[in-house]
């Protein structure tokens, strides 16, 4: 007598539905490690893709120039004029610059030491400054005319100090008005922990040299390497040594192939737990044998060929790792969209790691179950109900 497919299913899972508890015990140690797996990979993949779409809506084009050391290890500067002469190649599309205000410290008042600063820096800004880094004012307004006490906070500075625009800081022994805060800005971080104030006002009241400590540049994407290549030579022709030249997307970049190197781990980690779910099924089988002798036994002594057995045993193996393997797929699935909702990144699972995760809770079925499978197919009917 031969068992379709439908028949084998059936008495297949009946061993299953008798007893569910054990089921349930036996598939979690599956959804488990299917769950970690497919959330390490969902995870890092909604990682790389808000990293793509940031590098998509700021652009890969961003250059930045600042002043590297001279030969002897001195901190070297960049000349004054230095903004106008790298305006000056063709490629270069925008251009704006900040300027460190070393001798500035900001305060919430005048009553606070001046050893408490924060670690919030005063830079002079140009005007053109946020739409070359690719920023924007969170709330409040840009600086004007960069020639009255005016400054506008980074969302870190701003966050320290506890003020708003329309409230004033002690900055430089003079008063300032905070007219606006920035968001966040991915393509220089260093922005948000400083106070911003204009070029002219940090001149005339706060003694400002007039040396830029960064340029920020904006080239025609075709020509970033062109650009990048004379960037040192343009912005000081007499020792260009002496200019660190970077490409801000890199770090993001970076950053997503970090990511890439822990989820090699945590995959590692994830396939551990898999491993342990399979030996789990395996024992919750091979008890399920010495249980169920007497059942063995009858079917034997009704006809049931020794194949039919242990195909039965093996289909109920692989029902249960099957079960614990969609129950890790919906899992980690939704590990990944609850994690990416809270950060506010895309929703990206592979399809290729569900269909690796239901393929692995197949293989590890099929292995955990073969052994009880064989040695319930090698029992005769007589010592089956002998020992029943």
């Amino acid at each position: 007598m031969r068992l379709s497919i439908l028949d084998v299913v059936r008495v297949g899972g009946a061993g299953l539905r008798a007893r569910p508890l054990r089921v349930v015990l036996s598939a979690l140690g599956i959804a488990i490690g299917i769950a970690a797996m497919v959330a390490v990979v969902g995870i890092a993949t909604s990682s790389r893709a808000q990293v793509d779409r940031q590098l998509d809506a700021l652009g890969t084009n961003l250059l930045s120039v600042g002043p590297g050391t001279s030969f002897f290890g001195d901190a070297a500067h960049l000349p004054t004029t230095s903004p106008q002469m790298v305006a000056r190649i063709g490629p270069v599309t925008d251009v704006s610059s900040t300027g460190r205000v070393a001798a500035a410290r900001v305060y919430r008042t005048d009553r606070i030491s001046v050893t408490e600063t924060g670690g919030i820096a005063v830079l002079a800004a140009s005007p053109g400054l946020l739409p070359t880094v690719g920023g924007a004012v969170a709330t409040g307004s840009w600086l004007g005319t960069g020639s009255v006490p005016a400054v506008v906070l980074g969302a870190r500075a701003a966050t320290l100090l506890g003020v708003g625009p329309g409230l004033l800081v002690w900055l430089g022994d003079h008063w300032f008005t905070v007219v606006g805060v920035l968001s966040p800005v991915p393509l220089a971080p260093e922005l948000d922990s400083a106070a911003l104030v204009g070029w002219t006002v940090a001149t005339s009241t706060l003694g400002f040299d007039g040396h830029p400590t960064t340029i920020y540049t904006r080239a025609r994407p075709d020509a970033v390497t062109a650009v990048a290549g004379v960037l040192a030579a343009t912005a000081n022709p007499s020792a260009p040594n002496e200019v660190r030249v970077s490409r801000p997307s890199d770090a993001l970049a970076a950053r997503a192939a970090l990511d890439e190197t822990f989820t090699g781990l945590l995959l590692g980690l994830g396939a551990v737990a898999l491993l342990v779910g399979g030996v789990g099924v395996a024992n919750t089988m091979v008890i399920s044998v010495l249980e169920r002798r007497a059942e063995i036994g009858l079917r034997r002594a009704l006809g049931a060929r020794r194949a039919q057995v242990r195909l039965q045993f093996l289909t109920e193996s692989l029902l249960l790792s099957l079960a614990g393997g969609l129950a890790g797929v919906l899992l980690g699935s939704a590990v990944t969209a609850v994690y990416a909702a809270t950060r506010s990144w895309p929703f990206a699972v592979p399809w290729w790691i569900l269909g690796c995760g239901l393929l692995a809770t197949l293989v590890i079925g099929g292995l955990a179950g073969l052994y009880p499978a064989m040695r319930a197919a090698r029992l005769s009917p007589t010592v089956a109900l002998a020992g029943a």
